[in-house]
């Protein structure tokens, strides 16, 4: 079984390089570092870490706005003509991130062992997924990595950019809710008990719907609304357990295709997700049948992978794209007659852009509607609630005025 081994060895210009192999044992590591005429300096067996290397708890994640400029920046610097380990050492070197500084430096170290940088790339599938050392591989048989590149830094881009609209969009609903929870709770922790004494100690009759206020109030304040939190931090934590499962993912994904409002968008979301994919692959070179076992794989949607799956199943006995892809109820007609052009044509990579383009927009403008729709019924819903709340406790005060002035 193949272990990995940290190294230290000294170049012929008497640089000091450091880096990591993978072998049966140290004296493999030690005759290929000769092979290569380094001198060596040490060599150790790595210790496999639980906390860094299983439970990864304290390994930062790489975020994909740098991912995307590390990708931009390496396209321009292969188009220069510029050798792959002298981008890879100049990206290490400028990246303002550490992580990916880390995992830069590891696919250089792989490339110099003469690893080619698609299978360097994806030893670090959580940073460089399947779509992107595909392409990448697909860039180096066909000698247009520059070109690939580009293609994978734009389609990250557009993702990016979708994320962002979204982000931006929902980012206001939110803060109103969490606002919204935050006062409802004070409300009843600290000021409706104040208010309950002084009904008290005034011996007012309390009307109904106080009644009910106070009551949930106490509720909240006693051990069974403490049992109530606990249950329900109980609860989300194994519902996520559940959720990851494959029937959890399943009947969750079914689920936001139905909702009344967001359905639609979680579907154009994995529609354009689909068309981008799969056309960027197309585009690429990479072969139709692992373009579309990738997309299956990224499209976030189980029941959309489903049906790219049949396709797939289809296109390997030797069926069209689009005919398989036409049965499905989740891919619209105008989908698939433009995949239908595009094949018969030969621009399926063109059409399925096309189509990413079209939902992309529509994205737009359905975040847009949701958030102008949101913002005013979430003002009016805390003003209701609020308004709930300051009636029911003014209420008796308004009955003893009236009793008074009789």
């Amino acid at each position: 079984m193949a272990q990995t081994y940290s190294y230290r060895v000294r170049d012929r210009q008497g640089k000091i390089i450091s880096g990591k192999l993978e072998a049966e044992n140290e004296a493999s590591v030690s005759q290929r570092l000769r092979e290569m005429g380094y001198f060596i300096i040490g060599v150790e067996e790595e210790k496999a870490s639980l906390t860094k290397k299983e439970l990864h708890i304290f390994k930062p994640k790489v975020k994909q706005k740098d991912i995307t400029v590390f990708t931009r920046q390496f396209a321009t610097m292969i188009n220069a003509g510029l050798p792959l380990v002298k981008c890879l050492n100049i990206l290490a070197e400028q990246t303002e991130s550490p992580a990916l500084t880390e995992i830069i430096t590891d696919v250089q170290h792989e490339v110099e062992m003469g690893r080619s940088l698609s299978e360097a790339l994806a030893k670090h599938p959580d940073t460089f997924k399947e779509l992107y050392s595909s392409m990448v591989k697909a860039g180096e048989i066909g000698g247009v990595l520059d070109d690939v590149l580009l293609r994978v830094a734009n389609t990250l881009e557009s993702e990016d950019e979708i994320r962002r609209r979204i982000k931006s969009a929902m980012t206001y609903p939110i803060a109103m809710l969490g606002i919204s929870v935050l006062l409802l709770v004070v409300m009843l922790i600290f000021v409706v008990p104040t208010f309950e004494r002084m009904f008290s100690d005034m011996g007012a009759n309390l009307p109904f719907l106080t009644k009910i206020i106070i009551t949930v109030s106490h509720f909240l304040v006693s051990w069974k609304g403490a049992i109530l939190v606990i249950a329900l931090i109980v609860g989300i934590v194994f519902l996520r357990r559940w959720l990851k499962t494959p029937n959890g993912r399943r009947k969750l994904d079914a689920l936001k295709l139905r909702l009344p409002v967001f359905g639609s968008l979680f579907h154009k979301m994995s529609l354009s997700r689909f068309s981008r994919t799969l056309g960027t692959l197309v585009a690429s070179g990479v072969p139709i049948l692992q373009a579309l076992e990738i997309t299956s794989n990224t499209v976030g949607n189980v029941l959309v992978a489903d049906a790219v799956d049949s396709v797939r199943a289809g296109v390997k006995e030797g069926d069209s794209i689009a005919r398989p892809l036409g049965q499905s109820p989740l891919f619209p007609p105008m989908v698939t007659q433009m995949l239908a052009i595009g094949e018969e044509t030969g621009a399926l990579d063109t059409m399925l852009n096309k189509v990413s383009d079209f939902y992309d927009s529509e994205i737009a403008a359905t975040v847009e509607a949701l958030t102008s729709l949101l913002e005013p019924l979430m003002i009016v819903g805390l003003g209701v609630v609020v308004g709930t709340i300051v009636i029911a406790l003014y209420m008796p005060i308004f009955s003893l005025i009236t009793q008074f002035t009789e």
